[in-house]
């Protein structure tokens, strides 16, 4: 190792300390026991290039244990990613290139946002997948020397591993056998409450050989011989190998004398004699603080961006030998994900739903497995639930094992993802492919699964990755499995988290405008909720189409209406149905279809006003869950049918009857609203 990145450990620990001390507030213990592990990840073994954070051809780095941010902002500091020790020392502040837990999109050189214990892992996992999907679309032949190969480094701390996440996810990597990836575990033995061995005392390197890892273990993260060593040997692992895992054992806070080794080294200052002390023991002057040799830093600098430059110039190289021997289709189509663009004539010739009445999530999916057999970017799959919720993709191209002997058609970077039931993992997985830049991701299964997976969903609005979930079963109607599949509040507890897009269809023309919007505009994740039960076809085409895409529109027009229904999904039909009751006693009704609030709420007041007539008093909203959140819609004299409580197993239909959700109730509700909103 070169003496100028050996040195530069020294400053490189201690700047979290004198960072955290002067915030008073923050974590600077792992940041400062990593330091050695990271240095030498960033200065030798990471393909990396500073002055080009979006090389495709990069090693991607997760820090998953995102509370030691800092240890990472040193790092892009160190390399010259931008980031000046002004920026580290204004960590934590509104507006600052250094926020408290590590942000896409913030600061050059982070890959994904990390801080919610676990997630990171899975993003890895994610990241991985998606390496070799693209190996397996642009160059299947290329192996280790392609353009298209890269690495996956994940540091980890006890508390992702911990989460239930972790869990998941290292075991469909070890399933996988993804020689790409590599976990590198910072086993300090501290969490908040102490040390680990009061909860968590199994053997967590036995348990990722179990998954199928490759266990790698550095007994003291002191011993740079012992580091530098095994990173050489993660780094040449087999792409279609078992993936890697690296036990590292650290002292949380070194060589902070007193606070380091306790739970208090987690958060927090550490205190000024403590820091001084740990100067006096690193050799530096106890009384100088942010210190950073300028000749060093330098040095350090120009060394990481000769590297990084010459891994860049010999990846253009292998990638123009590339397109010059490989078969014009594949060129293209790497240009054309390159560009974030769908193929011509996408949308032609697409099946054609003319059923009387079908269940949604058979419309969904039949559109979705139509799509994907043109548009090879779209790929992902189901926890376990393929042929219930309709995330069959396709049954010809299988994302399997290198080793697979199960007989199925596919490849290790097929098509068609098999979860399991992971719908946790599923979801970070699904961020951790669309963070890959070339990829629309696809996740599947039952809305009521929604609270296993919210926390990746949350996180793919703040990072506003373009994900796209389809959800079905998605009320009462399920019927016969009871309360605890039936969902209630779902609809409306997703509805909640900013940047995402629910979208709940009425039909398949719905579901086709739907898919047209979310796929023509990739603007973060969205989430196509669609019904188990069969439901009547509107019938309005192309209408539909458009309508949907703008997030609601008039289904049955009236130019002054007495009462305004306005419904989602299943309920739409149900609408109308009680919109022909109220005719028949005279009442002018109109109805209209809101199947995405988010994309109606983008529209102008022009386009709105006419869809949910603010102007009509009794307005009546009409939806097969939960219905806080219809009454910015319906007004103060408005009414909301609804459902507010548990279900119960039995037939969906009489489920539907028992909570008031029949033409017939509807039609009374309405009368009932128009005869109190009406002046006598």
């Amino acid at each position: 190792m070169a003496t100028a990145e050996h040195d530069i450990i020294r400053y490189a620990r201690v700047l979290p300390p004198d960072i955290v001390q002067a915030k008073g507030n923050g974590h600077a213990g792992t940041a400062a026991s990593l330091a050695p592990l990271m240095t030498l990840l960033f200065g030798t073994h990471l393909r990396d290039d500073p002055a080009d954070a979006a090389w495709a051809g990069r090693d991607r780095f997760v820090l998953s244990a995102g509370h030691a941010a800092l240890v990472l902002y040193v790092q892009l500091y160190l390399s010259g990613y931008g980031l000046t020790l002004d920026d580290l020392r204004r960590t934590r502040r509104l507006g600052s290139l250094t926020p408290g837990h590590p942000e896409r999109g913030v600061t050059n050189g982070v890959e994904t946002s990390t801080g919610p214990l676990g997630q990171g892992i899975g993003n890895a996992v994610g990241l991985a997948m998606d390496q070799r999907r693209q190996q397996q679309l642009f160059d299947p032949d290329g192996g280790p020397s392609s353009p298209f190969a890269h690495r996956v480094w994940c540091v980890a701390g006890d508390g992702d591993l911990m989460e239930g996440i972790s869990h998941e996810a290292a075991s469909l990597a070890g399933h996988l056998g993804l020689g790409n990836l590599v976990i590198l575990w910072d086993d300090n033995g501290i969490t908040i409450e102490g040390g680990t061995d009061i909860t968590w005392t199994e053997d967590v390197a036995a348990r990722f050989a179990a998954y199928g890892f490759r266990v790698l273990e550095v007994a003291d993260g002191e011993d740079l011989a012992a580091l530098d060593a095994t990173l050489t040997s993660a780094a040449a692992a087999d792409p279609l190998g078992p993936p890697t895992f690296v036990r590292v054992r650290t002292r949380i806070g070194h060589p902070l004398p007193h606070v380091g080794g306790t739970a208090r080294a987690h958060a927090g200052a550490p205190g000024e004699d403590e820091i001084r002390a740990a100067k006096q023991i690193l050799g530096l002057d106890p009384d100088e603080q942010f210190a950073m040799p300028a000749d060093l830093l330098e040095r350090v600098r120009a060394g990481r961006a000769e590297r990084g430059a010459a891994r860049h110039r010999a990846w253009e190289r292998d990638l123009a030998a590339w397109r010059a021997d490989a078969p014009a289709e594949r060129v293209a189509l790497l240009d054309r994900l390159a560009a974030g663009a769908l193929p011509e004539g996408l949308w032609d010739d697409l099946p054609v739903f003319e059923e009387p009445s079908l269940p949604i999530r058979s419309a969904t999916a039949g559109y979705l497995a139509a799509l994907a057999a043109r548009l090879p970017e779209l790929w992902g799959g189901s926890a376990d639930l393929a042929d219930t919720a309709g995330g069959r993709l396709t049954a010809s191209d299988n994302f399997l094992r290198p080793a697979d002997a199960s007989g199925r058609p596919g490849s290790p970077g097929g098509q068609q993802v098999h979860y399991g039931v992971r719908e946790h993992a599923m979801a970070a997985i699904s961020n951790g492919i669309a963070l890959g830049g070339l990829s629309r991701p696809f996740a599947n299964g039952y809305l009521v699964f929604a609270d296993y997976l919210r926390p990746s969903l949350r996180l793919a609005a703040l990072m506003g990755l373009p994900v796209l979930y389809s959800l079905t079963h998605d009320s009462i109607a399920v019927g016969e499995d009871g309360p605890t599949h039936q969902p209630v509040e779902h609809v409306s507890s997703l509805r909640l988290i900013p940047g995402v897009d629910v979208v709940r269809p009425a039909d398949a023309d719905e579901v086709l405008g739907a898919l047209r919007r979310i796929l023509e505009r990739p603007e973060g994740p969205a989430v196509v909720v669609s019904s188990r039960q069969a439901v009547p076809r509107l019938g309005l085409g192309d209408a539909a189409v458009a309508g949907a895409q703008r997030g609601g529109y008039v289904v049955r027009a009236e130019e002054h209406p007495d009462v305004v229904l306005l419904a989602t999904g299943s309920e739409v039909s149900l609408a109308l149905a009680a919109a022909d009751l109220l005719a028949a006693s005279g009442r002018r009704v109109q109805v209209s279809s809101l199947p995405c609030w988010e994309w109606f709420e983008q529209q102008p007041d022009a386009y709105r006003e006419p869809v949910v007539r603010p102007d009509v008093p009794a307005r009546v909203a009409v939806e097969a869950g939960s219905g806080a959140l219809w009454w910015k819609y319906v007004g103060p004299l408005g009414a909301v049918v609804s459902v507010e409580d548990f279900g119960h197993s039995g037939d969906g239909a009489e489920l539907l009857r028992r909570a008031g959700l029949t033409p017939e109730n509807v039609a009374a509700v309405a009368t009932q609203t128009w005869e109190r909103t009406t002046p006598a």
